[in-house]
């Protein structure tokens, strides 16, 4: 079986993997019951839905970036290599 070529190597693509589930646990954490014209929610405003989810999320997008970034190094790091 012939190797691929990819442009990202297996630790990119784990890296990308737990910064997508820190992402999701920060849209969860912004999840809740929500307020209407019955019943005033005061958790709507809770710190933890409006100061520590979306730095969690931030994290989670920064940590993709880096994620898409990360080049490991090699010894053997060839950068032009050409076969006929």
């Amino acid at each position: 079986m012939e190797k691929k070529n990819l442009a990202l190597g297996k630790v990119n693509f784990i890296m990308l993997a737990i910064s997508m589930v820190i992402v999701v646990i920060g849209f969860i954490m912004m999840s809740g019951s929500s307020s209407d014209v019955n019943k005033y929610d005061p958790d709507i405003f809770s710190p933890m839905r409006i100061k520590i989810a979306p730095v969690v999320c931030f994290i989670g997008f920064v940590s993709i970036i880096a994620g898409i970034m990360y080049r490991p190094k090699n010894k053997g790091d060839k950068t032009i290599e050409t076969k006929e």
